[in-house]
């Protein structure tokens, strides 16, 4: 025998109330998990993004204090001329520092020169901001090869052997330049942080392209 019908509709009505309830609280679990989810990313992205933040500041706060600090032994030449020349100049150092020069630079785009290139030429270079890295027959093989693999890249340097120098390796920028023994010394990526397109260059941003290639 069924129920009265009054008492069947009563019935359906509380299952479907049951199914409803249940829904309801199915949805609601999904939209915490979904808030809970999205604070987790945004938490992480924000955090990301903050440490990437504070990396990128933190090397740019190191990189201004190496360009600020003095380098050890580093020898400076002030008021150079800066003519341009046909003539062969006689420099008073070596290498060159700056002073009058060719009218064609050197490339310094990174270039790395098996034999010896003329002064003048590159003198011009280092006018336009290059550090040109020179190397005498008693700078150690793997010195040359990983100086060599540095300069390749990085832009307005160039590098070339350079016989009649005092030490084994040679930094030179305009009116700047630094002796070391050996390509591990940290003064060697101190003095080409402070003076690769450095404040001591008299034409910053001129090409280190479409000059001579040896």
């Amino acid at each position: 025998m069924g129920l009265p019908k009054n008492s069947a509709a009563a019935a359906r009505r509380a299952k479907l109330d049951e199914v409803r309830r249940t829904q309801a609280a199915r949805e609601r679990r999904n939209r915490i998990l979904t808030v809970a989810v999205c604070a987790i990313v945004f938490v992480a992205l924000a955090g990301g993004t903050g440490y990437l933040l504070f990396t990128i500041k933190g090397e740019g706060r190191r990189a201004a204090a190496t360009k600020a600090a003095p380098i050890a032994g580093e020898k400076s030449w002030d008021k150079l001329t800066q003519n341009h020349v046909a003539q062969a100049v006689s420099y008073p150092m070596a290498p060159a520092v700056g002073g009058d020069h060719a009218q064609a630079w050197m490339n310094c785009n990174g270039d790395v020169y098996e034999k010896e290139v003329r002064q003048e030429n590159a003198v011009h270079a280092l006018e336009h901001g290059a550090v040109w890295i020179t190397y005498t027959d008693r700078a150690a093989p793997d010195d040359v090869k990983a100086l060599a693999e540095r300069v390749s890249r990085t832009p307005y340097t160039l590098m070339s052997p350079h016989a009649k120098q005092d030490s084994p390796i040679t930094l030179t920028a305009w009116g700047k330049q630094l002796g070391v023994d050996d390509a591990s010394d940290p003064r060697v990526n101190a003095f080409l942080t402070k003076y690769v397109q450095g404040a001591q260059t008299p034409e910053p941003g001129a090409a280190c392209t479409n000059g001579l290639s040896a």
